[in-house]
């Protein structure tokens, strides 16, 4: 089971691909750490937003959220470095990761931070020079920044840092319908690209992410997910105000399992509400490769073949 908690939809960033600054949450109403004691045990829970670190009550959700799950990330866009820092100084066992959407002047422009690509790499260095080991980048792909995509894993290699992508896309989490990549086969040759990459090394968990970028070129190429979606049984949302949801990628806002404020979450988890949401998740046809793809399920339908198989059949 994995598990994205999101904290809050307040942020200091304007992203070109993403408009939930427009639509903050007001901190009163945002769910409190205490009523995440209710989550059930976890493999992984990501810790996002928004920007986590805008809570003043950042470090009492990482405190609580430890108990929960075996490991926690931490995804920001590392603009508030001293904050990040003192939270890494109390949890240096859990992970972070920091957006940077390409170098300096794409990232900067597509983030709308000044000096955004200069402070996410002063947080990576830091947290870095501090010994924490899950620590890493990732870029969301878009025809504008596509090309810089190599060089920041290069960077990443270079640095010993996990290096992660997604493909830029619509929801009502982001509050956009309008992103759209239409330079398919740049942008597709790209992924292969870095797929190519990530192959030449030794890795088993670089397979891993050769396979998630191979299904994420497929995806610009408008092909059919390569592995099926397990959104609201392998993983689920939290969103702010405390509603449990399966993605963020459902095409009803409102798709909500129950409310964690007021439920407790066997009690949503095996409800009438949960259950119909999952029939929906059947029924979708998004075919959003990066949304619902959980780790769990990577592992459900590659390890057992054999990575070997794998690693053979993608060189081909």
């Amino acid at each position: 089971m994995e598990a994205a908690v999101i904290t809050t939809y307040r942020c200091n960033a304007r992203c070109h691909m993403c408009n939930v600054w427009k639509y903050p949450t007001k901190e009163a109403e945002e769910i409190k750490p205490e009523t995440l004691e209710k989550l059930p045990a976890l493999d992984f829970c990501n810790v996002t937003g928004g920007e986590p670190f805008l809570r003043s009550d950042i470090s009492d959700v990482v405190d609580i959220l430890k108990k929960k799950s075996r490991r926690v990330v931490v995804s920001t866009n590392g603009y508030f470095t001293g904050r990040i820092i003192g939270v890494a100084e109390r949890n240096k066992d859990i992970g972070f990761r920091i957006s940077i959407e390409g170098l300096p002047a794409a990232n900067d422009e597509l983030r709308g931070l000044k000096d955004g690509f200069d402070r996410g790499l002063r947080t990576l260095l830091e947290l870095q020079r501090m010994g924490v080991r899950d620590i890493g980048f990732g870029i969301t792909v878009s025809d504008r920044n596509a090309k810089d995509m190599i060089e920041l894993y290069q960077l990443a290699k270079s640095m010993n840092l996990e290096f992660a992508t997604a493909a830029v896309h619509n929801s009502y989490y982001f509050h956009k319908y309008d992103n759209e990549i239409t330079k398919r086969e740049e942008v597709s040759g790209c992924f292969e690209e870095l797929v190519r990459e990530l192959l030449k090394t030794r890795r088993p968990k670089n397979w891993f992410r050769a396979y998630f970028n191979h299904g994420l070129a497929n995806y610009v190429n408008g092909g059919k997910r390569l592995l099926p979606c397990e959104a609201g049984s392998a993983n689920f949302f939290v969103d702010p105000w405390g509603e449990i949801k399966p993605c963020n990628g459902l095409d009803d806002a409102n798709a909500s399992m129950g409310n964690l404020n007021r439920q407790d979450f066997n009690e949503i988890w095996n409800g009438e509400a949960a259950a119909k949401i999952r029939g929906a998740v059947r029924n979708c046809n998004r075919n959003c490769w990066m949304i619902g793809t959980a780790a769990p399920v990577m592992k459900k339908y590659i390890w057992r073949p054999g990575l070997w198989i794998l690693k053979r059949k993608l060189r081909g």
